[in-house]
């Protein structure tokens, strides 16, 4: 699972401190010794890739197979003093060279971007809706098993399935040992990447695929719920007792399965939701719309903040109050589920797409506030640009990455204040435009 957008965006989750894995799926723990894996707190999720913008330049990408065919052979050193055979060494890399695709989709992924609103058009559509419902009646008495077993709601698990592969309909076709190896090759995030290959290397070592059948995304995420080989180590369950836990074929149950483990080995609390949608009062500050902010719902009740129907929201635990789109968009009072689910992946979009999905799926309504549906999303040079330009102001946003973070958020909020703007957070076009 990763940090990028396809069906699939990432960098290497933790599961350090993490005590949910199941018993009966663990791997062995002196081949989990082997895995060197550079683990961290964020997800190993890739997000669904949107369209690219016209007039973006496209990254060229020319590749070489001589140098390749040099790193390949030290890896496969590498490899076997890890414990790889040979065979499966031969079998992995039979006819394997760089795939330069894989290369520019990797370069060019952080100049596309959708408005959230765009997203959750796709995402949460009156045709996912449909054929998620029938694929939750078509595997009911599986995914009730599953949500008995890991104590996370069907309804959820069956949101990640539908937006990660469409319901099983767009596992990925590459092959993974390829995608992985190309990107292993390439220096941009190559240790993160030789780490996913030797986790892939180790799955084949196992038996629990072939390499011919080891498809997914171009990034490596595999399967119906596109688990990195890292994340499948860790979290994948044989939850049909065939003796392989076998997230690739056509029957979706070990990798539903592997999902729950998953979001269980997180901390997901059983009952509690993502979030619910609420209405601001009048007047309401919008400072105290920022995730380090929790209150009760009971407390957020008090000071005017209620579900859309004027009711208080029930105590589910403690909440932050999140504004996707500024105070022009809808507002979201969002729990600690919302952020296991970000450990699946990070982007607000996705967490808000499964969870309202489920909720779809679960007979819930649509959202009922409108979007800033003017507003067009700011191109990563863009977003650059607003960082840069908000630090050169004396609003700092520690960094220039294009990424519109917690800590951007923080410096948008601080020049609004500054300005006399309302302090919803919101990096818009108008914004920017503003800066200039």
């Amino acid at each position: 699972m990763i940090n990028w957008k396809s069906g699939a965006v990432g960098t290497l989750m933790a599961a350090l401190g993490s005590t949910g894995a199941v018993a009966e799926s663990s791997p062995d723990p002196n081949k989990q010794a082997s895995i060197q894996l550079a683990l961290v707190t964020t997800s190993l999720r890739p997000v669904a890739r949107p369209v690219p913008e016209t007039g973006q330049e496209v990254v060229q990408v020319v590749a070489s197979n001589e140098p390749f065919a040099l790193w390949l052979s030290a890896f496969r050193d590498r490899a076997q003093e890890e414990g790889i055979s040979s065979a499966t060494l031969d079998q992995a890399f039979a006819d394997v060279i760089i795939d330069p695709e894989v290369v520019r989709l990797d370069r060019n992924q952080s100049e596309f971007s959708k408005t959230i609103w765009e997203y959750l058009d796709s995402a949460v559509s009156d045709l996912r809706v449909r054929n998620g419902r029938a694929a939750l009646a078509q595997h009911h008495a599986a995914l009730s098993q599953i949500e008995a077993r890991y104590g996370v709601e069907k309804e959820v698990v069956t949101a990640i399935w539908g937006l990660e592969s469409s319901f099983g309909a767009f596992r990925g076709g590459n092959n993974t040992i390829r995608s992985l190896a190309t990107l292993a090759h390439d220096t941009r995030r190559a240790e993160f990447f030789e780490a996913e290959l030797l986790a892939a290397l180790q799955i084949l070592e196992a038996g629990d695929v072939s390499a011919r059948g080891m498809k997914g995304s171009w990034a490596g995420a595999m399967g119906h719920t596109q688990f990195m080989p890292s994340s499948y180590h860790l979290y994948a369950v044989d939850f049909t007792g065939d003796g392989k836990r076998d997230i690739w074929s056509d029957d979706p149950r070990d990798a539903l399965a592997s999902t729950a483990a998953y979001l269980a080995g997180f901390g997901w609390t059983t009952g509690q939701p993502w979030g619910v949608e609420v209405r601001l009062p009048e007047g309401f500050d919008y400072v105290l719309a920022r995730r380090e902010l929790t209150r009760s719902p009971s407390d957020w009740a008090a000071a005017g903040v209620l579900d859309t129907s004027g009711k208080p929201v029930p105590d589910h635990g403690d909440a932050s109050i999140l504004l996707p789109a500024g105070a022009e968009g809808a507002a979201f009072m969002i729990f600690d589920n919302f952020t296991v689910l970000e450990k699946y992946n990070t982007a607000d979009a996705y967490v808000i797409g499964v969870g309202h999905l489920a909720d779809r799926l679960g007979g819930g309504l649509v959202i009922a506030a409108d979007w800033p549906r003017g507003d067009r999303a700011l191109t990563f040079s863009e977003r650059k640009e607003l960082q840069r330009r908000l630090t050169g102001a004396g609003f700092d946003t520690q960094k220039i990455d294009g990424r519109v973070g917690p800590l951007t958020i923080n410096a948008v909020r601080s020049y609004q204040t500054a300005n006399g703007l309302v302090p919803d957070g919101y990096a818009s076009p108008r914004l920017l435009e503003r800066l200039r």
